[in-house]
């Protein structure tokens, strides 16, 4: 008997993931776009986001306790479709009742982050689990697939609302609603890998320790690249007065591409990840530093898109890390991963959110734009940039102890 060619199987993998980045990188591109059509508070924005991570997180746990139950070829079959609807409804219930604008946002971020959240937990075991003589090669591909999609959305999206002007966002929305399907009909013609539902029980203690360890670490870093990928757009243009087509552009578009780049980089090089993942992260807090304290325009531009560079490893660079530490994780491990990296970028964006109303309308800002060319709410966007480096200078100090404690373990060994 012949074994199955998995070829196709890992380009529907890769599609899928491509054709999710549509869910992450459309609504903040629309923030603005809300606030002014349906009067959305940027607090109620950030709750979006935190509505998307946490229905993600939501699936996340569940697969964590209860993924013995499920059955993995149909369930990643149709993960596809849910996106589809979710987009559908995100689109047309504003539409259809713009008075209850919000509520169509929330229901149909719901239904697409359902999606997500299986996509997250499914798509890198079952890369995983298909025979490569460089798996950490292909994982990281994978993940920078995320990157691509985003820069690809949001130059589509730019020239879209640049010819037919935001107001009509829900015709886009509606488009991109149709790559999932693509994505479905791509895992129903593709043989499915037996996946590894069950982590290996070897070496428990350090197990134990080594995941949670790993939990902490994507956790700081998915809060430090999702705060700038949902803010970069509304920050460029209501803190550093940018044109919203430079800040989609030149500001989301090339952070994409610079995180989809280094993401394809590790791929052929392969460098010590540790040591990749504690650079990082030195790097993101330097970024939000220079984008929250600069009041040169460029310097904060630059410093905006090359967190892209700096965070582009933080997720899929923990994976590896697991992956490499621990053998044979199981899926409950890449769900429980998860789950931890949707709290980061659930808990971050919402946090900026708040920030930014709360500071906006302190006695504080209102006094320093008196003696400033900023706004209040210009303060309020840099202020939370300043708060949101503690989220990669963390990180530092988890994996300095992570490498620390893993040079001790190889000492023993």
């Amino acid at each position: 008997m012949t074994s199955p060619n998995f070829k196709r199987t890992k380009f529907s993998c890769f599609f899928a993931y491509l054709a999710m980045s549509s869910v992450f990188v459309l609504p903040p591109m629309l923030f603005i776009t809300f606030h002014d059509m349906y009067g959305i508070s940027y607090t109620r924005l950030g709750t979006l986001v935190l509505v998307n991570f946490c229905t993600q997180m939501t699936i996340d746990l569940i697969f964590t306790f209860f993924s013995k139950h499920f059955n993995i070829r149909t369930t990643v079959r149709v993960m596809p479709l849910l996106t589809t609807l979710g987009l559908l409804i995100y689109a047309l219930l504003p539409t259809v009742w713009p008075q209850h604008a919000y509520l169509g946002l929330v229901i149909g971020t719901v239904i697409f982050s359902v999606a997500a959240g299986l996509c997250e937990v499914l798509l890198s075991p079952l890369v995983a689990a298909i025979p490569s003589e460089h798996p950490e090669k292909d994982m990281s591909m994978l993940h920078s697939l995320y990157g691509w999609g985003v820069v690809s959305v949001v130059l589509i999206s730019s020239i879209y609302f640049a010819i037919f002007g935001t107001e009509h966002w829900m015709i886009l929305t509606i488009c991109w609603a149709a790559l999932p399907l693509v994505a479905s009909f791509l895992f129903c013609t593709s043989p499915i890998p037996d996946t590894n539902i069950h982590s290996s029980e070897k070496g428990s203690g350090s197990r134990g320790k080594g995941i949670v360890l790993c939990v902490l670490c994507i956790f700081l870093g998915s809060a430090a690249e999702n705060v700038m990928t949902n803010w970069i757009s509304s920050y460029m243009e209501n803190a550093l007065l940018l044109p919203k087509a430079v800040g989609d552009i030149l500001g989301l578009a090339v952070f994409a591409l610079l995180l989809a780049l280094c993401r394809v980089l590790y791929a052929k090089y392969s460098p010590d990840i540790s040591k990749t993942l504690l650079v990082s992260m030195i790097g993101a807090a330097v970024c939000y530093l220079a984008a929250g304290l600069s009041t040169n325009v460029m310097l904060a531009f630059a410093a905006c898109i090359l967190t892209g560079l700096f965070t582009a490893m933080l997720w899929p660079g923990t994976l590896i890390l697991m992956e490499e530490k621990i053998p044979a994780p199981g899926i409950a491990a890449y769900a429980l991963m998860a789950a931890s990296g949707d709290l980061g970028a659930s808990i971050a964006p919402q946090m900026l959110g708040i920030i930014v109303d709360k500071v906006s309308v302190s006695n504080f800002a209102v006094e320093l734009s008196k003696s400033t060319l900023m706004t209040a709410e210009e303060i309020g966007l840099k202020v939370g940039m300043l708060i949101a480096a503690v989220f990669p200078a963390l990180g530092v100090a988890l994996l300095i102890y992570i490498r620390r404690i893993y040079a001790q373990n190889k000492e023993k060994a």
